[in-house]
């Protein structure tokens, strides 16, 4: 289930730059992030702290909630 909710989280955030018309590295420096660190959440490698959750989401200038408001399987 871990794996799944880093790659919803992941997809999410892709979701939400596309339709900003941003790059990753346009999101990174929006963030205050790395771009290989960007990429990792995008493709649901990395573990991300709260900390970051808010940096993308200031970014992105959506609530935080909204960057995690999806449902995850208990699979």
């Amino acid at each position: 289930m871990e794996n799944r909710l880093l790659s919803l989280f992941g997809e999410r955030v892709r979701t939400e730059r596309l339709a900003r018309h941003l790059s990753q590295e346009q999101l990174a420096s929006l963030a205050d992030l790395d771009r290989t660190y960007v990429s990792g959440v995008e493709r649901g490698k990395r573990n991300v702290s709260l900390v970051n959750i808010s940096r993308l989401s200031k970014a992105l200038n959506i609530s935080m909630s909204s960057l995690i408001d999806f449902e995850v399987d208990d699979e």
